[in-house]
C-alpha cells in the first residue's frame, strides 16, 4: 500500500515540476493582448459596433441554382 501512495506522490510530482516549466507572461502583458485583440478583431455578431459583415456566406442565395452537383 505504502509503495502505491509513493509512486502517486512522485507521479503527481513530476506533473507539477512539468506544469513549473511552462512558459508564462505577466498579467498586464496578457491584458495588453488581449484588449488588442478585441479592439482590432471585427465580431459581426455586433452590428451596432462593427456593422454589416460584407458577406454571409451562409446568407440564402439569389440565384435559382444551388451550384451542386450529384456524381
Amino acid at each position: 500500500m505504502s509503495e502505491h501512495k509513493l509512486r502517486k506522490i512522485v507521479e503527481h510530482n513530476s506533473r507539477l515540476k512539468e506544469q513549473l516549466e511552462l512558459p508564462r507572461i505577466p498579467v498586464s502583458q496578457a491584458s495588453e493582448s488581449l484588449i488588442s485583440f478585441v479592439t482590432s478583431t471585427k465580431d459581426y455578431l455586433l452590428p451596432s459596433v462593427w456593422g454589416p459583415p460584407p458577406h454571409d456566406p451562409f446568407a440564402s442565395q439569389t440565384s435559382g441554382s444551388c451550384g451542386c452537383s450529384v456524381m
